[in-house]
């Protein structure tokens, strides 16, 4: 079975405009409302995949209505925590350029956060879990370590694709993936990402897989991805199209490479439609469909760095 725990979930509501100005009424051509939060679009990407899955997250409100209810809509399991406040709600606008607003979001109590633990706690073993994006107020870093404990405790495959420094706290857990980006990469290594080209990436990786990762996806936005594990070491390109908004990429990507290999899909298989399916998601206005996936994958290059035999799953 496969989880997806959402620490602060959100509505996002994507707007297109001829022009953003100040000071006067700006009047959009389109919007759109979307329940999100960046593992919920995992969530939905599992479930366009025909993989049925369990969305966990706190909510609150209407918002956190609205968020549950649609999630049930497209056949998604919910196992939230309900809390006092009210969800957050961002804003995406498409104007001249691309515009975002986020929320904080409401404010976690300890009792709240010692029900979602105990949530954790009762999924089965060999189950998946994906935690992803940032903790709402009322809960600190030191979370997401108790979470990895936890997961390694209860044979949970953890796969975590955050952007706290805890995450280097969470690699003696062993999680079974993580997913940086090139900024998070860069910044868990206090380096620049201007320092960050292909050969750096893989050594960084590297280091990852020493302190305690099964395997590493680096996101590399229209630079495509590379995978490091200790068997394999694959680098992949995007495709080329007009940017509309790069929010979920990253989750598109993640989701659909975990889901593919679900699926038995080969390694290689995974790795260039997850690509294709993140640069769809940044030429939409949210989550792409499969077909738009598919219309992608002969653009995608893939390139075997290193490759070794083993007896294993991926």
């Amino acid at each position: 079975m496969i989880y997806t725990l959402t620490p602060n979930p959100a509505i996002d509501l994507y707007v297109g405009l001829d022009q953003l100005t100040p000071e006067v009424v700006n009047r959009t051509y389109e919007e759109d409302y979307q329940p999100n939060g960046k593992a919920i679009n995992v969530s939905i990407m599992l479930s366009k995949l025909g993989i049925t899955n369990t969305a966990m997250g706190f909510i609150g409100g209407f918002s956190g209505k609205f968020i549950e209810q649609e999630l049930k809509k497209l056949s998604i399991h919910t196992s939230m925590v309900d809390v006092e406040g009210i969800t957050r709600i961002n804003v995406f606008a498409n104007a001249d350029r691309e515009y975002k607003i986020v929320n904080k979001g409401p404010l976690i109590s300890k009792e709240k956060k010692a029900e979602m633990l105990e949530k954790i706690e009762q999924i089965p073993a060999n189950s998946t879990l994906f935690v992803s994006g940032s903790l709402p107020r009322g809960i600190q870093d030191e979370f997401y370590i108790h979470l990895a404990k936890i997961c390694h405790h209860k044979k949970i495959k953890l796969i975590l694709d955050i952007s706290s420094h805890a995450l280097l706290e969470c690699l003696k857990y062993k999680p079974f993936l993580i997913k940086p980006n090139e900024d998070e990469l860069a910044s868990f290594f206090q380096l620049s990402t201007a320092d960050l080209y292909s050969e750096k990436i893989i050594e960084l990786s590297q280091e990852l897989l020493d302190r305690g990762a099964q395997q590493v996806l680096v996101s590399r936005g229209e630079k495509g991805a590379i995978y490091t594990s200790p068997h394999h070491t694959l680098k992949v390109s995007s495709a080329n199209g007009q940017v509309v908004n790069t929010a979920c990429a990253g989750d598109a990507m993640l989701s659909t490479f975990i889901g593919k290999l679900e699926q038995n899909h080969s390694l290689e298989d995974a790795l260039i439609y997850s690509s294709a399916a993140g640069a769809a998601t940044a030429f939409s206005k949210g989550l792409c469909s499969l077909s738009h996936i598919q219309a992608l994958i002969p653009a995608i290059q893939l390139e075997k760095i290193k490759e070794e035999s083993f007896d294993g799953t991926y």
